[in-house]
């Protein structure tokens, strides 16, 4: 079982199904679906068994992300990505970093399906043209427009300001301090004035049903949660999604996850995942490669 190449390719495979899906969870379905799939191929007559995979996970994902649209659409509040806690190590590749930011993520929500899977495929993951065609069924010339079109809107909506990632750590810091020793101004400070903040609670833990917008809004909503007579609030710096992020928790148990879009200094974005059934990957470690 050890020379199996699905074995051998499984965290490129959930890295595929992740991206395309947003979904730890449903991405772990995919690859259980395609490794069903796999098992009953003549593999003897595999040529390239990595493209193979990507291509089955991609097509099965694809299905997934088809039937998801209207669970997604009747989501209470906003849906944001499952959190995963990675190793530094993911953002030694700064596009695979990127590509699986809670930031872009989110962008990538707002593409179809078929752009979806043409975006990763050829952004993220480099594959040429004819390949991704035979994929999702299409001709190349297609495929290339599909391309283009998705490039377009994911630059018109993604962070315009590289940051590096002794920055973002140090602003994510003064943030998780603010936080958690109640320092308002010092939250304001840290924060854009336009600042957004997007927060999920999925019906299942209070979060605001709408991005809110403004520094001092968004500090005195961020702390609102927390201001319990006796609770006992704990924050810690995490890697979360190949960037430095928070884990946040009350009484000994796990809370928030947050992440921030940070430009020129300032934060410019907070991404709140709060929805107890998106936390369930922040104990180990989860290899995301390409």
């Amino acid at each position: 079982m050890t020379g199996d190449p699905f074995i051998a390719h499984r965290s490129l495979l959930f890295t595929v199904a992740y991206q395309m899906l947003g979904s730890a969870a449903d991405a772990e379905d995919v690859l259980q679906e395609s490794w069903l799939r796999w098992a009953e191929v003549d593999q003897s007559r595999v040529s390239d068994a990595r493209a193979y995979l990507v291509r089955t996970v991609t097509r099965q994902a694809l299905n997934r992300l088809r039937t998801l649209a209207r669970s997604r659409e009747d989501y209470v509040g906003e849906w944001l990505p499952d959190p995963l806690l990675t190793s530094p190590d993911v953002a030694e590749d700064a596009e695979l970093a990127e590509s699986v930011s809670i930031a872009m993520l989110t962008v990538l929500e707002t593409l179809g399906p078929t752009e979806r899977a043409v975006f990763v495929l050829r952004e993220v993951f480099e594959l040429p043209y004819a390949e991704i065609a035979e994929t999702i069924g299409k001709s190349a010339p297609a495929v290339r427009q599909i391309a283009r079109r998705a490039r377009d809107h994911v630059a018109a909506r993604r962070p315009r300001v590289y940051v590096s990632r002794s920055e973002q750590q140090a602003v994510m810091e003064r943030f998780l301090l603010a936080l958690r020793t109640g320092q308002l101004q010092e939250l304001v400070e840290v924060m854009a004035p336009d600042v957004i903040l997007v927060a999920d609670g999925g019906g299942l833990a209070a979060a605001a049903l709408a991005p809110i917008q403004g520094a001092e809004l968004v500090a005195k909503v961020l702390a609102r949660p927390y201001k319990v007579e006796g609770a006992v609030l704990a924050t810690t710096a995490v890697w979360l999604n190949g960037a430095p992020a928070g884990r946040i928790e009350m009484d000994g148990v796990l809370a928030t996850a947050v992440s921030l879009v940070v430009e020129n200094g300032q934060v410019t974005r907070v991404y709140l995942m709060r929805n107890p059934r998106k936390l369930t990957r922040l104990d180990e470690p989860v290899e995301l490669t390409r």
